[in-house]
């Protein structure tokens, strides 16, 4: 782990319901008494069975879904704030400068070029270096210049999940969140996420990632977290 041991994500007692609104209010937990820490330059992989909620914990850490109880702590502004309690409004404002997050697939404006799509992710730089920034990671992540102008949803998965990725760390969040983030990669592509991964480590920004890839996960987890399953509640 590189960087000072500073806590940049934590939650304490973090519990998660879906109801089934349309099953007569079948209420399933998923997660409960969730307690996680994530220091400056460490990378945690969240572990567990398929079903167990891994993703459910990272769409929570990210604010998508709202917590039923418990901590949700990042810091920003150089201060530690609960997003599980926050406003939208503030919940909005840590995304933009410090939580990122990578999703499994791409969601975007239909007909937006992709080197707009990750240029207009770009935190702070004016709009000529943030293109610049763009065209670079793209290319980094072997999408030709060819393809810059067009809209993802001609792409192919892979291609689309690379324009993902070009768009999560071209912001330099100092927390970044990754749900499978080689899932759809050849091996050399999944080499270069990784190289990608590393550095970010070694500018001491914080990672929680689910790695269903257990090559990936070796070469970037500093150590693993278990979602454990929860039975369901009738």
């Amino acid at each position: 782990m590189n960087g000072p041991a500073r806590t940049m994500l934590r939650t304490l007692s973090l519990d998660k319901t879906f109801t089934l609104h349309l099953r007569n209010g079948l209420r399933i937990p998923v997660l409960r008494n969730v307690a996680l820490a994530v220091q400056a330059g460490e990378c945690v992989a969240l572990t567990g069975p398929s079903g167990a909620g891994k993703s459910t914990l990272l769409r929570a850490l990210y604010g998508n879904y709202r917590a039923d109880a418990g901590h949700i702590w990042v810091r920003h502004d150089d201060r530690m704030t609960d997003i599980a309690a926050a406003p939208p409004r503030t919940v909005v404002q840590v995304r933009a400068a410090t939580l990122g997050y990578v999703s499994q697939f791409l969601r975007v404006v239909p007909r937006v070029a992709a080197l707009d799509i990750v240029a207009e992710a770009a935190r702070g730089p004016d709009p000529a270096t943030a293109r610049a920034r763009a065209e670079a990671l793209l290319l980094r992540l072997n999408i030709p210049r060819r393809l810059h102008a067009l809209p993802p949803a001609t792409f192919s998965g892979g291609e689309q999940q690379r324009v993902n990725l070009a768009r999560g760390f071209i912001g330099g969040h100092p927390v970044l969140l990754l749900d499978e983030p080689t899932a759809s990669l050849d091996a050399a592509n999944r080499d270069i996420v990784i190289a990608m991964i590393r550095e970010a480590k070694t500018r001491s920004v914080a990672i929680v990632g689910i790695f269903h890839d257990t090559t990936v996960r070796d070469a970037v987890a500093d150590r693993s977290y278990e979602v454990t399953p929860l039975q369901e509640a009738a």
